[in-house]
Formats: C-alpha cells, structure tokens, sequence
C-alpha cells in the first residue's frame, strides 16, 4: 500500500492541491452562510481565531460576574438582591454555554481556564473598573449589557454552529439584564437629589469605558478584517461602537442624564451621533492589567479555583461512578 510522503515533491504538491480544494470548499460554505460545524474541515487559522474570541467571550461572563457579586449583600431591597442574583447567576451559565463551544473545537476547559490565570488569555477591559456605588450596578446593567447586545446579536449569525447556537439564549438573557440595569437607574434618576446624583456619576464613570468594549478603530484592530471576511464577525468595530452611540444617547435624555462629552451632537447629515475622542491610551493600558482591579480581579478567579477544586473533583468522581455501573 503507497504511504504518502511529504518530503516527496510529488507527494507535497498533491497535498497542497488538496489543501487548496479544501480551503476553496469551506470559503464557498461561508459565503453562503452555512455553518461551519466541529466535525468539518476548517482552517487552522480559522479554528485558532475562534478559541482565542470564544474563550476570551467565557472569560469576560465569569469575570464579569466579581463586580457585581460585591454588591448582593448590599443591595437596598430583597427585589433588587433577587435580581442580581439571577443575573450572576446567568452569567455563570453564559460561560459555561461558551466554554462547551470553545471545547468542540479541540481545546479543553483546563487548558481555558490556565491561559486566563496565567494572563495569556484576555477578558472584556470593562471588568477591570470598580464598582463604587449600587448605582453602578445598574449603569453595568444598561451600558455594559447594552453594549455586549450590540455586537452579541450578529454573533447569532457567526460562521460557527455551535457559537451561534450558544448566542440565542445569551442575547435573550442578556436583554433581561440591560432592561434591569435600565430600570434601576430610572429609579434612582427620579429619586432624591442625592440618588440622581449617583445616577449620573455612574453614566460619566461607566461611558467611555462601554464605548471601548467594541475593540479598537477598525484601522487598529489587527484580527477584525480577518474575522469579518470569515464571518466569524458580521459587523466592524466601528460599526457596533456607532449603532450603540446612536441607541443610548436617547436613553440617557429619556432618564434626565447627560452623556459626559461635550463633543457629543446629532449629525444631520449622516443621520448619527458624532462623539469626542475615546482614550485608546487608557483602553491599551487596562488590556495591559493595568485597570484599578485588574489584579485583583484575576486572583479572585484564581482563588475561586483553587479552593473549590474539591468540587470539581466529586464531579467527575460521580460521574466516573456512575458510568461505570451503567457499563456494567
């Protein structure tokens, strides 16, 4: 029987003819929209792309849950402290729903999680700011919610099966919490002079950081050209950054609140907010672990894992037992 060798020329141009009849089938498969599935060829490039999006996706949801568990024994009504909870605990399922779909494309959970503690995998810069006041939580609510919404409903038309089917109940819950963040807010911008107040320091602390979450200008961000041309993305982060301008300046005006740039105004001509200079030099300096909780927000995960291992561990001891007599 002829064994292929590579070393051989004859052997290497044939592979690369399949290589290229492949790739030529897969880029015919994206631009239809089909989904491309865990079993079907895709290029390594492709499949490296989408672990390091979902992963830091998963990241971001379970990190994202320490800012706002500081706030559950503080909450100022057993309605609000329910609400919270429900939305923590949401999140805690958001990443569980991405790491399963992180783990279809070869990589496992452990390996996930060490990139993340060792801080060669990255997280939403967003969760790297404190939360000094309960108003906070409601600006993460309608903000960073709000803004998360904005790029994860084209994520239900990404390129990959099972990171599309993970969006459709992530945007329906994550909808849930925008509204909540929303509605508490309103509350407090219709309270006393001291509850508006902190409304307002919550929308002018909380603003420009949401404006960073969409990524860097598109004529800065390296992988968006790419992972736009493989529809992993839809939309640029450009585009995203402007749709959510356009949708939460009205908010704000609804709420009594005022957007804190001054540079802000309606464009009528392009029928869009222009809005002032975001600083990228704060944006690259919390990806570099330099935000206020930075550290100790990655510790608080590390801690978290160490500490409940015992968990995990009689986990996957039941369910080693139990496969075991099912065998049997």
């Amino acid at each position: 029987m002829y064994t292929v060798d590579y070393s051989k020329p004859q052997d290497a141009r044939a592979a690369q003819v399949e290589d290229a009849d492949r790739l030529a089938a897969f880029d015919a498969r994206v631009a239809a929209d089909d989904f491309i599935e865990p079993k079907d060829w895709m290029p390594e490039a492709y499949r490296k792309t989408l672990i390091r999006q979902i992963s830091q996706h998963a990241h971001s949801e379970v990190v994202g849950m320490l800012p706002e568990g500081n706030w559950l024994t503080r909450a100022p009504s057993l309605r609000r402290k329910a609400i919270l909870l429900a939305k923590i605990q949401d999140e805690g399922g958001h990443g569980l729903y991405l790491y399963s779909a992180a783990e279809t494309l070869g990589v496992t959970r452990e390996e996930l999680i060490e990139a993340l503690h060792s801080g060669r995998a990255k997280y939403s810069t967003i969760f790297n700011y404190p939360t000094l006041t309960w108003a906070d939580i409601g600006a993460i609510g309608w903000l960073v919610d709000g803004a998360a919404i904005m790029n994860q409903v084209a994520l239900q038309r990404t390129s990959y099966g099972p990171y599309a089917r993970a969006m459709v109940r992530i945007c329906k819950e994550e909808s849930f919490h925008q509204r909540q963040g929303y509605e508490a807010l309103m509350v407090l911008a219709n309270g006393t002079h001291a509850q508006r107040r902190m409304a307002q320091d919550a929308l002018n602390r909380w603003w420009w950081p949401s404006l960073m979450m969409f990524g860097p200008p598109d004529d800065n961000s390296p992988n968006s050209a790419q992972s736009i041309r493989w529809r992993i993305k839809r939309e640029t982060n450009d585009e995203l950054r402007q749709r959510f301008i356009d949708a939460t300046v009205p908010q704000a005006e609804a709420l009594g609140l005022s957007i804190p740039d001054p540079a802000l105004k309606w464009n009528e001509a392009t029928q869009h907010y222009d809005c002032g200079q975001i600083d990228w030099e704060e944006f690259y300096a919390v990806v570099r672990g330099e935000g206020a909780t930075a550290k100790d927000r990655i510790q608080a995960r590390i801690d978290a894992w160490e500490k409940n291992a015992w968990v995990r561990e009689a986990a996957l001891a039941h369910a080693a037992k139990r496969s075991t007599k099912q065998a049997a």
